[in-house]
C-alpha cells in the first residue's frame, strides 16, 4: 500500500505542480505527518523533491522531471468506468482506486491533452443525488459490488414493503439511478427470475461461498433500460384530463417531470385568461389525487370522474379540517 500511496505521491506533483503538505494530505487521505514521511522517502530513493519555503511555498518536483512509471493496475483499470462520479466510487469501496488510475492516466498523456483534461475536470462536476433529499444508507454495497465482481452467490435479509424475506441471489450487476443504488440478481429458484433490489434495503449480506454462472448473452443496460419502461408503464395506468393555469403549466413538469412535458406539449390551446387543457398520464388514483393536489389552486381536475371526485373530496376534508380553526 505504501508504495502505490508514494507513487500516488510523486503523480500528484508531477502533474499539478506546487502542492503543500496539507494539500497533498487531503488528496492522498492520510495525515500531514505521513506526507512528511513519504516526501523524505521519495528523496532517499532519488526523486528530485524540491521544499519551497514560506508562505506560497509546498512541494513540487526539480523542473523538467517526469517520470513514466504509470502502469494501471487490475483494479484501478476497473474503476476508471466511475472517472465522473466520485461520490459512488467511495460507497463501492473504489475511491482511493480511482484517484491513483486518474492520476496515472493524467501523467501519461501529452502535455496538451492533460491540459485539457484538467480544464474538463476544473469546469463540469456531475453531482448523482437528487435535490433535497439524503443519499440512502448502504452499507452492505462494497460486500455487494465485490459478489458481482467475483459472480459470488449471496445470502440476504432484505425489506419489502410487506416484511423481510430471506433469499439467495446471484448479484449481476449495479445500477446507480437518481442517487440511487440498485442491485440487479438472479434469484435462486426454480424460475430463475432476474429482479431488481433496492440496496439501501438489504439488513444483512453473507457469501454462501458459492460461484454462479453469468446467464449467457445477459446484457445489464439492456434489462434496466427495459425494466425501466416496464414499470413505467405498469405505474401509469390512467390518464387525467386537465385544466391548467399559467403557473400551473410551468409547475406540471416540475411535478410531474417527462409526462408533465409531453402533457404541455399536446396541450390544446389557450384559453382568454391562459388557461389551457392537457391529459397526463398517472399512477393509480389514490396516488394521483395526492400528486394533483401539489399542484394547489392552479389546475383543476376534469376527468376523469372517479378521480375528480376524489379530489374533490380530499379538498373538502381540507376545506373542513382548517375550518374548524384549531
Amino acid at each position: 500500500m505504501r508504495a502505490d500511496r508514494l507513487l500516488s505521491l510523486l503523480l500528484l506533483l508531477q502533474n499539478r505542480g506546487l502542492m503543500t503538505a496539507p494539500e497533498l494530505a487531503a488528496e492522498l487521505e492520510v495525515s500531514v505527518r505521513t506526507v512528511y514521511r513519504d516526501i523524505e522517502a521519495l528523496g532517499a530513493s532519488g526523486v528530485p523533491v524540491r521544499a519551497d519555503r514560506g508562505p506560497e511555498g509546498g512541494y513540487r518536483l526539480m523542473e523538467g522531471y517526469r517520470t513514466r512509471l504509470t502502469g494501471l493496475t487490475d483494479a484501478e483499470a476497473g474503476s476508471l468506468f466511475l472517472a465522473g462520479l466520485p461520490g459512488p466510487a467511495r460507497d463501492l469501496g473504489l475511491g482511493a482506486v480511482l484517484a491513483s488510475a486518474q492520476l496515472k492516466v493524467e501523467a501519461a498523456l501529452p502535455g496538451e491533452l492533460a491540459d485539457q483534461a484538467r480544464r474538463v475536470r476544473e469546469r463540469f462536476h456531475l453531482d448523482a443525488p437528487a435535490w433535497f433529499r439524503d443519499a440512502d444508507p448502504v452499507p452492505h454495497l462494497e460486500r455487494i459490488s465485490g459478489a458481482v465482481w467475483e459472480r459470488r452467490v449471496l445470502r440476504a435479509r432484505y425489506r419489502r414493503w410487506r416484511g423481510e424475506v430471506h433469499r439467495e441471489v446471484c448479484p449481476l450487476g449495479l445500477v446507480l439511478k437518481g442517487g440511487i443504488w440498485y442491485l440487479v440478481a438472479l434469484a435462486e429458484n426454480p424460475e430463475n427470475i432476474v429482479r431488481t433490489y433496492r440496496v439501501s434495503r438489504f439488513q444483512a449480506v453473507e457469501e454462501t461461498g458459492d460461484l454462479f454462472t453469468r446467464p449467457a448473452g445477459f446484457a445489464l443496460a439492456a434489462y434496466w433500460a427495459e425494466s425501466s419502461r416496464r414499470m413505467e408503464a405498469a405505474l401509469r395506468q390512467g390518464t387525467a384530463r386537465l385544466r391548467l393555469s399559467p403557473r400551473g403549466q410551468k409547475l406540471l413538469p416540475m411535478q410531474f417531470g417527462a409526462a408533465g412535458v409531453r402533457a404541455l406539449r399536446e396541450a390544446g390551446p389557450p384559453d382568454g385568461e391562459g388557461w389551457v387543457e392537457a391529459e397526463l398520464s398517472v399512477e393509480s388514483e389514490a396516488v394521483a389525487t395526492g400528486d394533483l393536489l401539489r399542484l394547489g389552486t392552479e389546475a383543476e381536475v376534469l376527468g376523469p370522474p372517479g378521480l375528480r371526485q376524489a379530489v374533490a373530496g380530499a379538498v373538502a376534508v381540507l376545506a373542513e379540517r382548517y375550518a374548524a380553526g384549531r
